[in-house]
């Protein structure tokens, strides 16, 4: 019994080399990780619900701070739909920082905090979370933003660009003018407030600027 722990323990470690093949052992299955490096890619697996929706919530209900909808289309690069991706976010409080965990998780995880969630794309390639607007790193000239990371099922992970609020007075033009031609499409958002809720809206191309990024029909 100890053997098996142990073996599917190293099977399902985290995968770090390019276009690794994903591996299945008793319900593991982790899709390689692409566009390294990829600081923290590995906890996109930690805690992923079973089962998920089109819609999910970062921050729980009465987590102080100012209420966002996140919401967005996922698209391939032919510009078709994308159903059934995995879009996973994380960000700070409103204070800045990334709270701990209440859960035991693994440590890059813990370094996510647990204002975290996954969304899975419905028929229209479309996601959506409720949550509150992130607070930017205490004494850093860092503006406020939230981390996006993709599972595409069976194909691949990876990280694309944050999340940042172009009304944000820390937000540099060098930054606009960077994620707006960043990984997976244009990071920049314009928050538009209605009824006390932030609102914005991050589309998603898979695979845009990701090294290593599979070819439809590889394997």
């Amino acid at each position: 019994m100890q053997r098996r722990q142990l073996l599917l323990a190293f099977l399902c470690m985290p995968l770090l080399a390019p276009l690794r093949p994903a591996v299945r052992a008793s319900g593991c299955l982790r899709e390689p990780i692409v566009g390294l490096p990829c600081e923290g890619c590995e906890a996109v697996f930690d805690s992923k619900p079973e089962v998920l929706s089109s819609r999910s919530r970062i921050a729980p209900m009465g987590e102080p701070g100012d209420p966002l909808t996140l919401t967005g289309q996922v698209i391939d690069q032919a510009g078709r739909v994308a159903p059934g991706v995995i879009v996973y976010a994380y960000h700070t409080d409103r204070t800045g920082i990334y709270p701990t965990p209440r859960l035991p998780t693994g440590q890059e995880a813990r370094r996510h905090g647990r204002l975290r969630a996954w969304a899975q794309t419905n028929e229209s390639g479309e996601y959506r979370f409720d949550t509150i607007r992130p607070g930017s790193y205490p004494g850093a000239d860092i503006p406020e933003h939230i981390h996006m990371h993709v599972i595409e099922p069976g194909r691949a992970t990876y990280y694309i660009g944050d999340v940042m609020f172009r009304d944000d007075p820390k937000l540099t033009p060098r930054q606009v003018q960077q994620l707006s031609h960043g990984r997976g499409g244009d990071g920049i958002v314009t928050p538009e407030r209605r009824q006390g809720v932030w609102l914005v809206r991050r589309d998603i191309m898979l695979g845009l600027g990701v090294s290593g990024y599979p070819a439809r029909g590889a394997s």
